[in-house]
Parts: C-alpha cells; sequence; structure tokens
C-alpha cells in the first residue's frame, strides 16, 4: 500500500537528515509518504492512494489543494519577476488589504513563515518598553526557535509541577541556557493566575503572546472573558498583547480571532491560510508599536520577503474568501463533521471527544468531555488516538496525527459524509475503554 512511498524515503535518508525537511512529516502513518499532486479536498500519494484530506498542509490550503485562481494569479506575476530587492504594487495592494480586514492592522511587515514574525513581534515589544521578558502559556505553540522551545511538550503532567511554578521541559536539545530567561510560562485560561503573576513580574514583562484559541493542543476555546482580561491587563500595565494568529487568522474569518472574539492586539501574527500554502507570513499591529519598525529603531529584513509569488498567493486567496465568502458553509460543514463523529463514538460505545469552531476542531479519547488546558489533554489516551488515525488513514481520511481536523472552502457534503461513515467503521475496531 506504500511501498514506493518506503523506497523514496530509504533513498531520501541517504541525503536528508532522517529523510524530510520538517520534523512532523516523520510521523505520517506508517512513515513519512510522498505525494504526487493534490486537487481540491483530495491529495494522492506515490502508491496511488487517494485521500480525502483534512490535514490540507497543516492547516494553510484554506481553498483546498491547487485552486486555480490562485495558482492562475501567481503564474501571472511571476512572469513579470520573481524578487526585486525593491517594492512591487501587488505589495501595496496586500497591505491594504490586511489594514482594511484585520482590526490591529494599522502598519505590517511581511515576512516568510510565522516563526520569524513572532520573533520580530517580540523585539518591537522589548524596544518600546525597555523590558525583556514575555509572557506564554503552557502547550501553546509559536514556532521553533530557542526562545519559544519550551512548555509544548512534557515527560508527564506530574512533571509539570504547580500551576502557579510549572516546569518547563526543552522541545529540543541545542538550545542555549540564556533562552530559559526569556520567558514567564504559566497554564491557559487562568485569568486570575496570569494577574496574579503580571502584578508581581510586569516591570520585566515586555509582552503576553498567545493563540486566541489553543489549535495545537486540544482546539480550546478561550474561557469567556479571558481574552479581555488579558487586553486589560495589558493596558493597565503598559505591556504589548501578541495574538499568534498563524492558524486562526483567515481560518475563523476574514478579519482573524480578533475580529471573532472582539479584542484587538497590538501586535498579531498572520501565515498559513494567507498564502494558501506558499511562503509568507505578516506582523500586523497598531501604528504606536509598528512605528518601530517604521523608524528604523527596530531592524527588520530578509531578502525573500514579499517576493511576487507569494504575494499573489496571499492576495488571490483573500480575493476569493471576499467574493465567495465560503466561511458559513465552512462553519456548518465542520460542526456537521463534529457532530457526526460524536454519534458514531455514542453507537461503537467510543470515548471520543470532539471539541473545536468546525472551520478546525480536534478529536480525543479520554474521560474528559472538554478540555479547558494544556494540562487536561496530558490525560488523554494518546496511543488510542494514533490507531484512530491510522485506521482512518489506510481507508482514505488524512487526519493530523495529534488529532487536529481542518475543513477547507472546497470540501463538501458529500466529504463529511464519507469522513463520518469511515470513522464509525475505525470505531468498530477499537477495544472499548
Amino acid at each position: 500500500m506504500y511501498e514506493k512511498s518506503k523506497e523514496l524515503l530509504n533513498r531520501a535518508e541517504k541525503v536528508l537528515a532522517s529523510g524530510v525537511s520538517s520534523e512532523f512529516r516523520k510521523y505520517n502513518h506508517p512513515h513519512a509518504l510522498f505525494y504526487t499532486h493534490g486537487s481540491g479536498s483530495r491529495i494522492y500519494d506515490v502508491d496511488g492512494n487517494e485521500y480525502l484530506d483534512f490535514t490540507l498542509s497543516q492547516g494553510p490550503l484554506i481553498l483546498g489543494h491547487s485552486h486555480p485562481e490562485v495558482l492562475r494569479k501567481v503564474e501571472e506575476y511571476s512572469r513579470e519577476g520573481q524578487l526585486y530587492a525593491g517594492q512591487h504594487i501587488r505589495e501595496i495592494e496586500l497591505a491594504e488589504k490586511l489594514n482594511k480586514l484585520i482590526p490591529s492592522a494599522e502598519l505590517m511587515r511581511f515576512c516568510l513563515d510565522g516563526s520569524e514574525a513572532v520573533q520580530t513581534a517580540f523585539r518591537v515589544a522589548r524596544a518600546k518598553t525597555g523590558r525583556q521578558k514575555f509572557l506564554r502559556f503552557e502547550g501553546h505553540y509559536h514556532g521553533w526557535l530557542d526562545n519559544v522551545a519550551y512548555g509544548i511538550s512534557t515527560p508527564g503532567i506530574e512533571a509539570l509541577g504547580s500551576r502557579e511554578q510549572p516546569n518547563v521541559f526543552p522541545w529540543t536539545a541545542g538550545l542555549p541556557e540564556s533562552s530559559r530567561e526569556d520567558f514567564i510560562v504559566l497554564p491557559w485560561n487562568d485569568l486570575a493566575l496570569v494577574e496574579q503573576t503580571v502584578k508581581r513580574y510586569h516591570e520585566e514583562i515586555a509582552a503576553i503572546i498567545t493563540e486566541p484559541i489553543m489549535c495545537n493542543n486540544g482546539c480550546i476555546l478561550p474561557n469567556e472573558g479571558f481574552l479581555e482580561g488579558l487586553r486589560a491587563l495589558c493596558d493597565r500595565f503598559g505591556i504589548a498583547l501578541i495574538l499568534d494568529e498563524v492558524i486562526t487568522g483567515f481560518r475563523v474569518g476574514l478579519g482573524g480571532a480578533q475580529q471573532y472574539f472582539g479584542v484587538t492586539p497590538d501586535l498579531s501574527i498572520f501565515a498559513k491560510a494567507m498564502g494558501s500554502g506558499y511562503p509568507i507570513s505578516a506582523i500586523v499591529g497598531k501604528r504606536e508599536w509598528m512605528e518601530l519598525i517604521a523608524e528604523g529603531k527596530v531592524i527588520h529584513a530578509g531578502t525573500m520577503n514579499s517576493g511576487n509569488p507569494t504575494v499573489a498567493a496571499a492576495l488571490a486567496t483573500i480575493e476569493v474568501l471576499e467574493q465567495e465568502n465560503p466561511y458559513e458553509r465552512m462553519y456548518r460543514l465542520g460542526r456537521r463533521l463534529m457532530d457526526g463523529l460524536r454519534e458514531a463514538a455514542v453507537d461503537t460505545k467510543q470515548d471520543l471527544v470532539t471539541q473545536g469552531l468546525g472551520p478546525m476542531f480536534v478529536t480525543y479519547f479520554g474521560k474528559k468531555r472538554q478540555c479547558n488546558d494544556y494540562r487536561d489533554t496530558l490525560g488523554n489516551d494518546k496511543a488510542k488516538l494514533s490507531r484512530f488515525i491510522a485506521g482512518l488513514h489506510d481507508r482514505g481520511i488524512r487526519v493530523i496525527g495529534r488529532g487536529l481536523w481542518y475543513v477547507s472552502a472546497a470540501h463538501t457534503e458529500k466529504d463529511v459524509d464519507k469522513a463520518i461513515q469511515t470513522a464509525a467503521d475505525v470505531l468498530k475496531e477499537l477495544p472499548i475503554t
């Protein structure tokens, strides 16, 4: 079933470290796979297997694979040039779009990925406040660079320590000891604890950074008043509020999660769905913060920033989203899929739980019917989830291994029905907990 992919992986391992170019690709089922093409809601591998795709390349493909309008605009604009080391008109048009759609986007700069843009936001916050630390939350993912590569993995829930004084663990070897001094980590969705900590350390804290929805672990929504409370604390103590909208941007709506929840940050990071799979991100923010970049006090640079193909892809993606407005349909399909999975779990007496908004949601197995922070997710049955995801994959349904599902504008009701029926078949084969 995966023989050709295995052969290619053996070949790749001779020249690529572990045969891949990103760590997460190692954990496909049953090993890293090689793909030939994608179209709409489908992707195809070298063995001829067809998958109904709910990974959407880890989220960017909001319009599905190979959307013709995106590809057409990229091809047209690339003919005029790839990279000028100078400005071009489409770059202004894209910035004007973001300025119109995103509440906090008074000024912006374009980058290549979310990790880079996050570090730019930290630099701006430090420069404006004169403080050094940022406050972040357990289980939130803000890229793979040194000072955010903590608090996203743990040997076990007991190792985390108390909520008030959490232990944090490095995600990777090779981190400098000094990077541990850059941040304070707390459990998410606990506003009283954040307030207590900020009152104590506010003279050291330049920024609070958070995913507005904890997408990478549990697809957990903020408690009522939590984001508003962070906004009030940042206003009170002169701290930058940074929303990492790498996943939520253009997925929950054209204005991102900040518009959805009605909370305007000082700085935000957009990527993934903005570019339909092309390498582009943006740091956007209020003028009073972004002026430090505008004035050259904070340096932001990059040879490859805002190249013609990436800007064209982002412009085309946003224009399609504006014209077709697929959000109501994506929410409806996503919720229908979640409901169908819940019903299948009841019918098969499985402890499967779904949680999220609809355009993205998570499935997990466990006693908790709702997770409220990262610690809650650690009690879930990850081995059973792995068997579930593998069973779906072998039957042609592709889902991210940690149980995260993405719905695109290309998915249909038939796709949802197929996914529900396939999931029901897999659940029948799993042991009942």
